[in-house]
């Protein structure tokens, strides 16, 4: 590990740059209006692995339907799933949910303000913790994500791989030298904001960088050359044959996936997962559902639409019929028969909500 680090020679200096540009160039963004921290945190667990531009409308319906710690802490499964819906990484708001109940039953409601009781709180890790205790509460706590590793590996010239989780340490010590006291939260946020517009993944906009007369890599030149990160593995390719089945009074058959693992507790088409490429599709779907859930069904000849999505760790191709149920069918909890109106109620994954507006186009 890397125990001499070389700060810029003038570190009060390179403090003042980044703020002043911060503070004149950052975006205007909802989670700024407020430091609130429940408004904070929820930001902070949307934009992981996010996008800014998708996070904003759910950030902004998220806290319309749930204004208060107490509000969100109070709600159903289903209702917190359906207002994530299509935002994926569905353990952050369920994790989220667990510690905004927490708070409310161990701390009055309000959020901890110090590290150590923080991080006990369930998917508060290092960089969350830091985020809130800077931007919230203003202690000089390091908030290091992917941005601030980026940044900083270029600025102080740091070679170690980034996809090591130990590596994380190296740039915490590095934030707690250079953190400004006074105001950590714009410190924080501005080696984020300049991750984000200046010293981005690829073509790093160095002329315009406020830092860059104190950064290694850009004096050496080798800014593209950081990070180091290796590769990630291969993902992994899973294929499904999945129904949109009805009623003859038009009701749709739907089923909630299992409390724990991938997509946990979303409802979504019933289906099979089947192993090698797609044949005699019809008659194993057929098949699954009369071995699975005794149904008699009708299905079309050949699939509607094939659907691919892409996780972090593997894909999804859906290929897809449309088909009609013969006879009764035994509901439970986790299988229903919905209306059409009914269906936009639940929470689905994205595979899912686009197998059924290309059903609505087709057949509707």
């Amino acid at each position: 590990m890397n125990d001499s680090l070389q700060y810029p020679t003038n570190i009060q200096q390179f403090r003042e740059d980044l703020l002043s540009w911060f503070e004149h160039e950052q975006r205007d963004l909802p989670w700024r209006k407020d430091s609130d921290p429940y408004k904070v945190w929820v930001s902070e667990v949307m934009l992981q692995q996010t996008r800014v531009d998708t996070v904003i409308p759910y950030y902004e319906r998220f806290l319309k339907k749930f204004p208060t710690i107490e509000k969100f802490a109070e709600a159903d499964d289903e209702s917190i799933l359906k207002v994530w819906e299509g935002l994926g990484y569905y353990s952050r708001v369920r994790n989220l949910h667990s510690a905004t109940k927490e708070v409310v039953e161990s701390y009055g409601g309000i959020v901890p303000d110090t590290l150590e009781e923080i991080s006990k709180l369930k998917g508060v890790g290092p960089y969350t913790a830091g985020a809130i205790l800077s931007i919230a509460y203003g202690k000089p706590e390091p908030a290091v994500d992917g941005n601030v590793m980026r940044v900083l590996s270029r600025i102080l010239l740091i070679r170690e791989d980034i996809a090591k989780p130990s590596t994380r340490k190296i740039f915490e010590k590095a934030v707690y030298e250079l953190i400004d006291k006074k105001n950590p939260s714009y410190f924080n946020q501005a080696l984020m904001e300049l991750g984000a517009l200046i010293c981005t993944p690829t073509s790093p906009a160095c002329l315009l960088c406020p830092v860059r007369e104190h950064c290694l890599a850009f004096q050496e030149g080798v800014a593209q050359e950081l990070p180091v990160k290796t590769r990630k593995k291969s993902t992994k390719q899973v294929n499904w044959l999945t129904a949109v089945l009805k009623t003859s009074d038009e009701r749709f058959l739907i089923r909630k996936r299992p409390d724990q693992g991938l997509l946990a507790k979303l409802w979504e088409f019933p289906g099979i997962e089947v192993n090698g490429r797609f044949s005699s599709n019809r008659q194993i779907l057929t098949g699954y559902f009369e071995n699975e859930y005794e149904l008699e069904l009708e299905l079309e000849s050949g699939s509607f639409t094939r659907v691919d999505h892409v996780f972090s760790h593997l894909k999804w191709t859906i290929d897809v019929f449309a088909g009609t149920l013969k006879g009764s069918v035994q509901e439970t909890k986790n299988l229903r028969l919905v209306t059409r109106d009914q269906l936009e109620e639940y929470a689905f994954p994205v595979p899912h909500q686009k197998i059924w507006q290309t059903y609505k186009v087709e057949y509707l």
